[in-house]
């Protein structure tokens, strides 16, 4: 969907132009969340730029650290209007935010709640939760408050809340975001499932105790930092120039030294195939490979200059890699050739690189095999257990996946 926005457009025909982009990308489902995109408007939170870039469908960065990474933003309206999606606020609910941002979500979901409800959003930067505050004071909103805290430890006393929703992203799932919930609660939490594959959770309670989700979708946000559920990532440069890079994370720690110059050792590919129609998402796929995988799949960012070269032939580029000990294989792509109605599509692969680069690539190959077999069909549900008992079973596609605080079982069924 292609909408022009110029700088001569009014307020009120940006805001209309991003929620017709961010509904035709199949969020804002139900009318109270569009009417809140209309009502609240996102340009009173992001100052500092302009009409245009304040209601374009992506995130306005307001913070970074010194060595440039993202610490605050407002987040992708399309994105935003997922998780309210997910959340359903009611009319006099009580809701608790993790993360204030530059308060335009404390904003929204104030909105959605009504003057007998009440937001309640925490950060752990004092610069943050001052300016979030002072933007929706000066809207006049008197139904949302925002506060200094570990937002991993929750805020006890709003509790108990009808919703709580995670504005970053999660890996451990803090006890206080459970407890504090009212029985039928739901939480909404954009939680890294294992490497860098994320989706957003609704979780709601189920009878023998744990929690089942209700409802996830594919997402990525700002981790949790500062505080005892923080999400720490890192980058190993694979190349010496940082034209290929890996993404780290803390649930599988590994020497960076061994990966780097990987690339430059002899290459192996090992083809599928398995194949995707065009615009059909991976996100399966991945979420698989995530779990199956002792190394989980990886973000791998690639400048143009390193595709251009040959030096690597990514599925994007931005792409998708496994770190071995010493070895990395990552996926790719070629013709698959056309489906019975003419549609062309495109094959799977794996290129591996490093001293068992070909038995890790032959690994992953097969796990993708794997999955197209057996499960790319079946339908997929999260749970938090009451327990810590690892119930794994790979063959019937159930993963049990240990992390702080509360672990997942990750099932396809």
């Amino acid at each position: 969907m292609n909408l022009t926005t110029t700088d001569n457009m009014s307020p009120e025909a940006l805001r209309e132009a991003l929620i017709a982009q961010v509904k035709h990308a199949g969020y804002a489902r139900s009318r109270t969340v569009e009417d809140a995109l209309r009502a609240v408007e996102r340009h009173h939170y992001v100052p500092d730029v302009e009409l245009t870039v304040a209601y374009a469908n992506d995130i306005v960065v307001t913070k970074r650290s010194a060595d440039g990474e993202v610490l605050s933003c407002a987040s992708q309206p399309g994105i935003v209007a997922l998780l309210l999606d997910q959340l359903r606020p009611q009319r006099g609910d009580r809701v608790l935010e993790i993360g204030a941002g530059t308060g335009y979500n404390a904003a929204l979901l104030a909105h959605l709640v009504g003057e007998h409800g009440h937001v309640t959003a925490i950060d752990v930067d004092a610069d943050i939760v001052d300016f979030a505050g002072e933007r929706l004071a000066a809207a006049g909103i008197g139904n949302a408050e925002v506060v200094l805290g570990d937002g991993a430890c929750g805020h006890e006393p709003g509790a108990p809340y009808d919703g709580v929703i995670a504005s970053v992203g999660a890996y451990g799932i803090p006890a206080s975001w459970l407890s504090q919930l009212a029985p039928a609660g739901r939480l909404v939490i954009p939680l890294r499932i294992r490497g860098s594959v994320s989706r957003s959770i609704a979780f709601e309670r189920d009878a023998d105790g744990g929690w089942r989700s209700a409802e996830h979708a594919m997402c990525g946000f700002v981790p949790l930092r500062g505080g005892i559920a923080d999400d720490p990532r890192g980058r190993i440069d694979l190349t010496g120039d940082n034209s290929v890079a890996l993404q780290t994370h803390q649930d599988y720690p590994f020497a960076a030294e061994r990966l780097t110059g990987v690339l430059d050792q002899p290459r192996s590919e090992m083809w599928t195939g398995v194949t995707f129609a065009r615009r059909e998402s991976l996100e399966w796929m991945y979420l698989w490979l995530t779990c199956a995988l002792p190394g989980a799949l990886r973000s791998m960012p690639v400048e143009q200059t390193a595709i251009d070269s040959g030096r690597v032939t990514p599925m994007f580029r931005t792409g998708m890699a496994v770190p071995g000990d010493g070895e990395l294989a990552y996926l790719a792509k070629r013709p698959g050739g056309y489906d019975s109605e003419g549609h062309e599509l495109t094959e799977t692969g794996v290129i591996g690189h490093g001293p068992n680069g070909g038995e890790l690539a032959a690994r992953v190959a097969d796990e993708i095999r794997t999955w197209d077999r057996n499960f790319r069909r079946r339908s997929v549900r999260f749970e938090i257990p009451a327990d810590r008992v690892d119930d794994s079973d790979p063959t019937c596609g159930r993963f049990f996946l240990d992390r702080p605080h509360h672990p997942i079982t990750v099932i396809w069924h």
